[in-house]
Formats: structure tokens, C-alpha cells, sequence
């Protein structure tokens, strides 16, 4: 076990977490003066939206595993460049359709880039330090977050919406570059190892994770219709199916189905899953409460949301201190009874409450944000075997992006029944305009957000204590 630390690699694996987090923010502020700029509507910005995102959650999972195979240093630095020259394209745009294909390269560097950072930290330290590794890759995620709208505020203010674009090609080169010299200094894992691809594998995951992002995204049903949702489950059905069957027939399967055999991975996946949509859930939902119910001003509410991200900032380094101390799954766990605190406030919210309740609930969320996410991780990939380390870092960035937009996805529908069922009118719309009906569909939702909460508790404290032997076999 190599007990030094790779200062030059964990700092390329933080510039590449930090890098996607500014990035997602910087570009999503400037997306309504893009809109009016290029002369489209609500529906075409979206497709520059959902573009990104297919192209980043949907190839994230292919990446990882051919990071794994090739050599993670030469994907994560080529998705560095490809990402430069995707900004770069959507900088130069002239037409929403130029946009949406630069946008959907740019996804394509961000899945090579997110699919092994957190694979690059853990192989950067000694395994006594790793736990404090993923807290380091939080902070910076969430810096980003803290950093990239005022960014993107002030590149659209002092000179223009391409800007917001342009700011991150030369980041995007200098994270090429950093990753190059690194991997020129590990030439171990230049070795590109001999082994055949599964096409097929590959294509129907690509098609199983597009299709559950579009059946799921809220704008696929502004650009496509609901009836589409239909087909769309369909296909959802059919792929997974044929993924799951092809896979374990097969001699040379693209994703190892026995690494989700080990409890300690698939139950951390599960709290990953769980708490993601859980945490999406109330970001969205509690806007509409604060102004709509409480009616408090823009600016404060603006406010109070930044805090999740300075607290994840804060608390992301003890966790990880926490998790090498004692292992992953005591913060973890701790984490996920935040969460169930957190939604639990939100069933006693009422039309006249102060604002100290509702400060108290994102509060409760965004220290569950930066103490579960690093031990989580760390279960999932600082403790499973390298060679599966892409594979597993795909997979908890892949799980992420499926919470955040599954927690819209239920929010939306189980606020819409719960509002039907409280006012009796089928069909009628969640609104504030009736208080009343309004907030008791709110607690509704929120109640079943802590009994999924719920969970995520167990699956975090049942993971148990074990490493990750694997009894996987290797690639071949």
C-alpha cells in the first residue's frame, strides 16, 4: 500500500470536482438571456438543458468502466479537453440547435471528468486518509456550487452570456494539462490492458439511463407531451431488461453485476439514491412555501438557500476526518437521521409558522448534504477494489443525478395528489393562492419524504463493517 500522498493528482481531482460544480451553475443563471439572445422559447433552452444532461448522467457509467480498462488519468484529462471545446462551441453559438449539440458535447467531457474524480482522490492517499479525501472532494463540489452563480451573474453583467462559456475554457485546458503531467508521471497506468468491449452492454446502458432521465426530467413533458411517457416506460422496460439479461450471459459484461451482490455497495447506492431525492425533494419544494405561504422576499429566501452549500463546504472535512476514524458507515448513518429530522420539520410546517422552523429544516438538509456524502463515498469507492473504482465513482455520480431528478419527478407528482385529495377537485393544479389546501399537501409530501428517509437509515447502518472483498472477478 503506497503511503504517500499524490499532492499533484488530489489536487487535479479537486479541480475536476470544483470544476463541474462551477460549471453546472455558471452555465443554468445564464440560460433565460441565452433564451432571448438566440430568439428561442422555454422549450428550446430546455433541449440545451436536458442535452447536457443526457450526454453527462447517461455516458457517466461507460466512462467510469472504460476508465477502469484504459487508465482513469488519460479519460479524466481527455474530458477536461473535451469540455473546453464544448464551452468553447456554446460561447460561439449563433442558433439554439448549435447550442443544444455544444451543450451535449460539453455533458460528454463532464461525465469523463465526474466518472473518475472521486476514483483519482481515493487513489491519491493512503487508505487512512481517504475518508478526509472525498470530504476535500465535496468542499470543492460545493465551493463551485457557492462560486459559479455570482460568476456567471457577473460575466453576463460586465460583458455577455458567451462569456459564461468562454470563462471555462481555459480552466477546462489548464485541468488537461495538469492531468497529463500527472499521468505522464504514473506510467503504470498508462497500460492499456488486453481486453474486448461489450458494445452492446454499453449501447442498452446508455439507453436504459437516457430513457429513465427522459421519462423523469419535468422538461420532458413540456418538449414532448405526457402521452410520450408511455412509450418512454416502454422502451425503459425493454432496455433494462435486455441490460440485465445481456450482461450476465455474457463472457466480457460491461458492468460486473456481482459488485452489486456486495451489501456494502448496493446499500450504500440505496442511501445514496434515497437521500439524493429526499435532499432535491425540499430545494424544490420549499421555495414555493417560503414565498408563496410565508411571503418572504426573494432576496431572503436566496439567502437562506445558501446555506446548504456553506455548511456542506464546512462540514464535508470533518465528515471525512470522521469516516477514517471510525469507518464510513457511523456518519453515514448519522447523515441519513439528519435527513429524517430535516423532512420530519417539514409535516409541521403550517400557513402561519415562523421562519425560524423552515431556517431549521434546510439547515438539518445541507448538514446531512456534507456529512453522508463523503462517508457514503467512501464506501462506495475509496473501500472497493481499484480496479472498480471508475466503475464505482460512475456509479455514485450517476446515482445523484437520478435523485435529483426523481426528487423533482415524486415531489411534483405527490404535492399534485395529496392537493387533489385535500381540496376534493380532481385535476387542480398545487397553488398558494389556497394556503390552506396548499400546506397540508405540503405535509403530505413531506411525510412520505420521512418515511423514505427512513430507509436510507437502515440501508446506511446495515451496510455493516466489512470491507469490500471482492469476490468479482477480474476484467478479461
Amino acid at each position: 500500500m503506497n503511503q504517500r500522498i499524490n499532492y499533484l493528482l488530489l489536487a487535479t481531482a479537486l479541480l475536476g470536482t470544483f470544476f463541474s460544480g462551477t460549471a453546472t451553475r455558471i452555465v443554468s443563471i445564464s440560460m433565460p438571456t441565452v433564451a432571448r439572445s438566440l430568439g428561442t422559447d422555454l422549450v428550446g433552452i430546455s433541449w440545451a438543458l436536458l442535452s447536457y444532461q443526457l450526454s453527462n448522467i447517461g455516458l457517466s457509467i461507460i466512462f467510469g468502466r472504460v476508465a477502469d480498462l484504459w487508465g482513469r488519468e488519460k479519460i479524466f484529462a481527455l474530458g477536461f479537453f473535451i469540455f473546453a471545446a464544448g464551452s468553447l462551441s456554446c460561447g460561439l453559438s449563433q442558433s439554439v440547435m448549435q447550442l443544444i449539440l455544444a451543450r451535449f458535447v460539453e455533458g460528454i467531457g463532464g461525465s469523463m471528468i465526474q466518472s473518475s474524480s472521486r476514483a483519482l482522490a481515493a487513489e491519491a492517499v493512503p487508505e487512512k486518509f481517504g475518508g478526509r479525501a472525498q470530504g476535500y472532494m465535496t468542499t470543492a463540489h460545493h465551493t463551485g456550487f457557492v462560486l459559479g452563480p455570482s460568476i456567471g451573474g457577473f460575466m453576463i453583467d460586465y460583458f455577455s452570456w458567451r462569456w459564461s462559456f468562454f470563462f471555462l475554457v481555459p480552466i477546462g485546458l489548464c485541468g488537461a494539462l495538469l492531468a497529463a503531467v500527472n499521468f505522464r508521471s504514473r506510467s503504470a497506468a498508462a497500460r492499456t490492458p488486453n481486453v474486448s468491449i461489450d458494445y452492446l452492454g454499453a449501447a442498452l446502458l446508455v439507453a436504459t439511463t437516457s430513457t429513465l432521465i427522459l421519462i423523469f426530467d419535468r422538461r420532458t413533458h413540456e418538449i414532448f407531451g405526457a402521452s410520450a411517457k408511455f412509450g418512454l416506460g416502454f422502451l425503459l422496460v425493454s432496455c433494462a431488461a435486455g441490460l440485465v439479461i445481456h450482461e450476465s450471459r455474457t463472457k466480457s459484461p460491461f458492468i460486473n453485476l456481482e459488485l452489486f451482490r456486495i451489501r456494502r455497495f448496493s446499500f450504500s447506492t440505496v442511501s445514496l439514491l434515497i437521500v439524493a431525492i429526499c435532499y432535491t425533494l425540499t430545494s424544490f419544494l420549499m421555495p414555493f412555501y417560503l414565498q408563496g405561504i410565508l411571503h418572504l422576499s426573494a432576496s431572503v429566501v436566496g439567502l437562506l438557500f445558501m446555506a446548504p452549500s456553506l455548511l456542506t463546504v464546512a462540514l464535508a472535512p470533518l465528515s471525512g476526518y470522521m469516516t477514517d476514524r471510525l469507518g464510513p458507515r457511523a456518519p453515514a448513518t448519522l447523515g441519513a437521521v439528519l435527513m429524517v429530522v430535516s423532512v420530519a420539520i417539514g409535516t409541521l410546517l403550517r400557513t402561519d409558522s415562523s421562519w425560524f422552523l423552515p431556517t431549521l429544516l434546510i439547515v438539518f438538509g445541507a448538514s446531512t448534504n456534507g456529512i453522508f456524502n463523503p462517508a457514503n463515498s467512501m464506501a462506495m469507492i475509496g473501500m472497493t477494489p481499484k480496479e472498480h473504482r471508475g466503475f464505482a465513482s460512475s456509479v455514485n455520480h450517476v446515482t445523484f443525478g437520478l435523485g435529483n431528478i426523481l426528487g423533482v419527478a415524486i415531489g411534483s407528482a405527490l404535492m399534485a395528489m395529496a392537493f387533489e385529495h385535500h381540496t376534493g377537485i380532481r385535476g387542480l393544479t398545487p397553488s398558494t393562492d389556497n394556503p390552506i389546501a396548499f400546506v397540508s399537501a405540503f405535509n403530505t409530501t413531506f411525510l412520505a419524504a420521512a418515511a423514505l428517509s427512513v430507509v436510507a437509515v437502515f440501508t446506511s447502518f446495515a451496510r455493516g463493517k466489512e470491507r469490500l472483498s471482492l469476490e468479482v472477478a477480474p476484467p478479461v
